[in-house]
């Protein structure tokens, strides 16, 4: 990427961020417009999307940051609901992709497969954004957010399992098991030691630039030293940026460093979207007239039904409990399930020897294409049709449950905010 074309990157999102914000459109679909509008307009944007580009330079960041924002108390009172949904959930889904396009289409298992696990994670960036301007309920936000970070965890280490297969590992249960534990505790060991570790040196300093550095080096330092010994680097991302959200705030990082620190991966996050989505509608641009086939249509019906089978399902198992997920929720989860950077980074990947690496990664780009603007651009008006902008009861908790144990759940959100933040 030459500067001329990072710079051109930076004036169109920051324009792009302006007019979305006074339109009310989701910023994501105002990116994605405009990627598409540079390619017309020329190619201006001569830059192609590849995975190493997305996976391992813009998705950090991104893991990181979303990490970085979540308080440790809410996500854990609510991780038995998140992880359902992200591992056994994922899982569902991608089986249900899987089977439609091995059936319907004709593919191989081992393509469908690669294809249902990349395609399962859900990368909700517009929404989480939606949500933030409307001010909906908190433990919606930290329901979405938090499942789409660990699904994105059981999505990649699903591939990474699938991929190793392509090339010649056995397909016996008791290694696969193995593989799973060894990319998850693996990756969640390593983030949490990396950035114990830039913790520890942090708190001999209170020069906020140090401490910005030394969570920069926690961020990527964890993701490729995770993907260096065959672990989860996104669950190694996802576990550093905890550590230093929750414990980093207990006095490794300065109350001055703070605040700068939360506002350096604002920025880092704001940056990596806008080239990811700016990207994303440049390719939708040249591949326009190959993304309306009947597999990828197929795909799109696939999504919405293994979605679908994996939310309202899954979220019965906790009806009788404190952990009840409101219906409105629900609903939103299915309709929320957007699909980004994660899913092309990984289609990108599938290896050459996939027959059908080609419509993968058209199906791949039509899946996300179709959820950017459809799902993306109704999703404020499904907010205000259910009625979630309204805040918590007084005396509930982020459960959703009045006078339970951890009744005072709610009121840490406040704390899980940036400084600058509105509340």
């Amino acid at each position: 990427m030459s500067v001329s074309q990072l710079g051109l990157i930076l004036i169109v999102a920051c324009v792009v961020a302006i007019l979305s914000r006074r339109l009310r459109l989701p910023y994501s679909v105002g990116l994605v417009a405009a990627g598409i509008g540079l390619a017309l307009l020329g190619g201006s944007m001569n830059l192609s999307l590849t995975p190493d580009l997305i996976y391992t330079v813009l998705l950090p960041p991104l893991i990181f940051e979303a990490a970085l924002q979540l308080h440790w108390r809410p996500f854990r009172n609510n991780l038995a609901v998140t992880a359902t949904l992200a591992f056994p959930g994922t899982l569902l889904t991608g089986a249900i992709i899987a089977t439609g396009m091995h059936l319907i289409v004709g593919w191989g298992w081992l393509g469908s497969a690669l294809f249902g696990a990349l395609i399962a994670a859900t990368d909700p960036v517009s929404v989480v954004a939606a949500f933030k301007e409307m001010k909906v309920e908190p433990r919606l936000s930290l329901l979405v957010e938090s499942e789409s970070l660990l699904n994105d965890g059981a999505a990649a280490v699903a591939f990474a399992i699938m991929v190793s297969i392509t090339h010649g590992a056995g397909v016996q249960p008791g290694a696969m098991a193995g593989s799973f534990l060894w990319m998850v505790l693996g990756g969640v060991a390593v983030g949490v030691l990396v950035a114990g570790a830039a913790l520890l040196v942090a708190g001999r300093t209170d020069d906020h630039l140090v401490e910005i550095t030394l969570t920069t080096i926690a961020a990527y330092g964890s993701f490729l030293l995770a993907e260096h010994f065959h672990m989860s680097g996104v669950l190694a991302a996802l576990a550093a940026g905890l550590v230093v959200g929750n414990v980093g705030w207990m006095g490794s990082i300065s109350d001055s460093g703070r605040e700068h620190l939360v506002s350096f991966w604002e920025y880092a996050a704001f940056l990596a979207n806008s080239v990811v989505f700016i990207l994303i509608g440049g390719h939708e641009a040249s591949q326009a007239s190959r993304l309306f086939t009947p597999a990828a249509a197929l795909a799109l019906g696939l999504v919405l039904i293994g979605r679908i089978a994996a939310v309202y399902p899954l979220c019965a198992v906790f009806a009788g409990s404190r952990l009840k997920v409101d219906i409105r929720h629900q609903h939103v989860l299915v309709w929320g399930g957007l699909r980004g950077a994660l899913a092309l980074a990984l289609a990108l990947a599938v290896p050459d020897s996939v027959p059908e690496k080609g419509a993968i990664i058209i199906a791949a780009f039509a899946v996300v294409a179709f959820s950017i603007f459809a799902q993306g651009l109704t999703m404020p008006w499904l907010i205000r049709v259910l009625d979630l902008t309204r805040q918590a009861e007084p005396g509930a908790d982020s459960s959703g449950v009045s006078g339970g144990p951890v009744s005072e759940v709610s009121e840490e959100f406040s704390h899980s905010l940036p400084r600058n933040a509105p509340e």
